[in-house]
């Protein structure tokens, strides 16, 4: 597999864009007639943006600002693509999966070590929805505080990767103690991009009842002070048993 110091593409600004050729009239015309033919229903139930932090769970140094597009499934369930930014060129990192309490705590014990908590991230001011006033979102911030999150990353742009390089991370939420806590100028960074302010809206969620952990293994990783990562190995293929 190539590393990412041998695919250095970037853009203007200095971010990662992938190897290839610029789009061609005919493609785009294309993709133009497809975007107009079909349904798209799976992509168009995105109705929720959600921007935060995350930390990757085998180095909790490496901070990234993420941007979450949310479709809910049921009221226990949501379903997120996880973008770099907000901006139309922006890359697709990972994919967040969002549990209420209630499905959380019937997670075997093993699998709950997967899962973060929200409380702190929605309490804290660092899960935002842009452009929308905190009080109109006050009902979903009263859930979110009280789910879990999956987040798996699998383009590690923060590194300079100009394609999805390498096995996926499992992704941390930010905590209250050090070293979980975001770096204040990705804070201000994000902050000033978006109009907001996180001092004013954790003032704002005071009264957000967030959720208890005690008895799970929710945020193992982060309380254990201890890291987790994939690798790839080889291993036997199960076959198939053919048909009679």
């Amino acid at each position: 597999m190539a590393s990412s110091d041998e695919i250095p593409a970037a853009d203007a600004a200095g971010r990662p864009t992938p190897p290839g050729n610029p789009m061609s009239v005919g493609r785009t015309v294309i993709d133009k007639g497809a975007e107009m033919m079909q349904s798209l229903k799976p992509v168009r139930q995105f109705k929720q943006h959600l921007c935060s932090f995350a930390l990757y769970g085998h180095d909790l140094s490496r901070q990234i600002e993420t941007h979450h597009y949310c479709a809910r499934i049921n009221q226990d369930f949501l379903q997120c693509a996880v973008y770099n930014s907000d901006e139309s060129r922006a890359q697709l990192i990972g994919v967040e999966y969002i549990i209420s309490d209630d499905l959380f705590k019937k997670l075997p014990l093993d699998e709950q070590k997967l899962w973060h908590s929200h409380a702190y991230e929605v309490k804290s001011g660092l899960l935002a929805s842009p452009h929308v006033p905190d009080m109109l979102e006050r009902r979903e911030l009263d859930n979110l505080a009280k789910s879990y999150g999956k987040f798996w990353c699998t383009w590690q742009v923060d590194r300079g990767d100009s394609l999805p390089l390498g096995a996926p991370a499992l992704m941390m939420s930010p905590q209250g103690v050090n070293p979980g806590m975001v770096r204040p100028d990705l804070l201000k960074k994000r902050d000033d991009k978006c109009g907001i302010s996180s001092e004013q809206l954790e003032a704002s969620r005071v009264e957000i009842e967030g959720v208890n952990t005690a008895g799970t293994n929710a945020d193992y990783w982060m309380k254990h002070g201890k890291g987790f990562a994939l690798d790839v190995v080889e291993t036997m293929m199960k076959l198939r048993t053919p048909f009679p």
